[in-house]
């Protein structure tokens, strides 16, 4: 069993005052924020306020990188040129990165969002160009789902690359994630997700929709903010890891 493990999520997504997630309650509970670039969701003003919590709550700032398509929330694949996704990705991670040393913070790691995070798993060129877009800002660590290109590409790179599991996500046998179009995308149920994440951090392993065994070996877990209760579900996850003595923490 580890006895520690990182905690992740999607905020920063509130776009002209209309929040999706508690992003300040999520503070208090996560160990890593992937914040929104205004790509898929988020605008400045809101932006810095999830930063601004961020900071107080010291929690690890990393850059959730999407598809331009806030009509859609990133969950789209668009057909790219891949030299026009790898100048996005520059983009918004320096856009971010901007903001967040305006509060004394700065992005440590890279997230790719919805579409883009799904694609990157088996579309080279797509992975190539968002790995090309983080190398042209620097040496950022990359968070991504184990298996596929993007994790080959990125550690060819010289990438560090966090393997991430999700607490409340349906997995397919191969380890892919199951489509939110399709039934049991998502969990709902607070004692499910908590013993989710425990087999995560004891086993390194996910137990798919056919009861099958996936092998993640995380180090990152991730807790959507924007999910139906989330932040109901997100206490029962700290209370499980801290009755077990596992100690919720940054992989940096």
């Amino acid at each position: 069993m580890s006895e520690h493990i990182d905690l992740n999520a999607d905020l920063g997504e509130t776009t002209a005052g209309n929040p999706v997630a508690d992003d300040a309650a999520m503070l208090e509970m996560v160990s890593s924020a992937n914040v929104a670039t205004g790509f898929h969701a988020g605008d400045p003003h809101s932006i810095k306020g999830t930063l601004v919590d961020a900071k107080r709550s010291n929690v690890t700032v990393g850059a959730h990188i999407a598809y331009k398509d806030p009509a859609g929330f990133g969950r789209r694949f668009i057909d790219y040129d891949p030299a026009e996704l790898a100048d996005e990705t520059l983009y918004q991670i320096g856009a971010l990165d901007a903001l967040a040393r305006a509060q004394g913070l700065e992005v440590r790691y890279v997230k790719p969002h919805g579409a883009l995070y799904n694609t990157i798993v088996h579309h080279d060129k797509h992975a190539q160009a968002v790995i090309d877009g983080i190398k042209a800002f620097g040496d950022l660590p990359v968070m991504l789902l184990p298996g596929g290109a993007a994790v080959d590409i990125a550690e060819k790179a010289g990438l560090r690359v966090i393997r991430e599991a999700f607490a409340d996500r349906g997995y397919n046998p191969d380890g892919t994630l199951v489509s939110r179009r399709e039934p049991n995308a998502v969990m709902t149920d607070a004692q499910q997700v908590a013993e989710r994440v425990l087999q995560v951090a004891s086993t390194g392993a996910v137990t798919a929709i056919d009861g099958s065994i996936v092998d993640v070996a995380a180090e990152s877990v991730c807790v959507h903010g924007d999910s139906p209760g989330s932040v109901e579900l997100t206490r029962s996850v700290v209370a499980k890891l801290q009755d077990e003595g596992i100690e919720i923490r940054s992989f940096l």
